[in-house]
């Protein structure tokens, strides 16, 4: 008989928001961002945070569809990260507490290491070791009389 997998528990509890300040106010104020920036990292970078921030602005202004879309984004992070839960829990939290599971969501992935403004290649390139800094070319200087 198989194993089950060990499943760990979040970081940090549902309503911990206050915990982080910096996220609570960002998601309070503008949840797109806070959402743009998980969608990002959670899809590994084959999403941007502005294109999935500005689609969840616009399902959450024009549609009642964005819990839905927030807990596809949920289930994702629980399942990539082996977190203890269920596709429905993930609903009703994402139903009924949008900006405390984006708090918790993006507390998980601070606390994973994520640099959460750095979107994912940022986070690549701090991860890399010996990642060399890409800069601009030296240009020479142009004509002079």
């Amino acid at each position: 008989m198989a194993e089950k997998p060990q499943l760990s528990s979040w970081s940090s509890g549902l309503c911990g928001c206050f915990s982080d300040c910096e996220a609570c106010c960002i998601t309070f104020w503008c949840p797109c961002i806070t959402f743009g920036r998980i969608a990002e990292i959670v899809d590994r970078g084959a999403t941007s945070c502005l294109l999935q921030g500005a689609l969840f602005y616009i399902l959450g202004g024009f549609t009642h569809f964005v819990s839905f879309y927030s807990c596809i984004y949920r289930t994702k992070l629980r399942k990539l990260y082996k977190i203890e839960g269920s596709e429905t829990c993930d609903c009703i939290v994402s139903s009924f507490c949008p900006h405390m599971a984006l708090c918790q969501e993006y507390r998980e992935l601070k606390a994973r290491g994520f640099d959460m403004s750095a979107g994912w290649q940022g986070n690549v390139e701090l991860q890399t070791p010996g990642a060399v800094a890409v800069t601009a070319p030296v240009v020479q200087g142009g004509m002079s009389r």
